[in-house]
């Protein structure tokens, strides 16, 4: 009998089981799992406009952080870079963001109707 498992065949990635709502907002979780990269949306939305040159300035972290930090907010969708000349215009993505804020109120609306207390681990009061 052999001990070696060929993974080949075997799907390691679970999350196209569910419903592609869910999927979604998971990868949207993912993105906005991280400080940095919510300072960066605040900062943006906090200007009330498209900042120009290097967001770093305005972050306690070095250039090339920010910079990935910015790449997993392009790909995301939750902002644009448009490259001008030297610099990059970084702006928020409105519709992007009004859409991933639909999703999750609608994922919400139905565990928010549920009117829990959680006294201990044990007990689980429903009202």
């Amino acid at each position: 009998m052999s001990y070696v498992y060929d993974i080949r065949n075997y799907n390691m990635n679970k999350a196209e089981k569910f419903d592609e709502s869910l999927q979604e907002l998971a990868r949207f979780a993912k993105v906005l799992s991280h400080p940095a990269r919510l300072a960066i949306l605040k900062y943006l939305a906090e200007t009330k406009m498209c900042i120009s040159g290097d967001i770093s300035d305005y972050l306690p972290l070095g250039r090339t952080t920010v910079s990935q930090h910015l790449k997993e907010l392009r790909d995301s969708g939750l902002i644009h870079g448009e490259i001008d000349g030297l610099k990059i215009n970084y702006c928020l993505c409105s519709n992007e963001i009004k859409r991933f804020l639909a999703l999750f109120e609608i994922f919400f609306i139905g565990i928010k109707e549920i009117d829990l207390e959680c006294t201990s681990n044990d007990n689980l009061v429903i009202k």
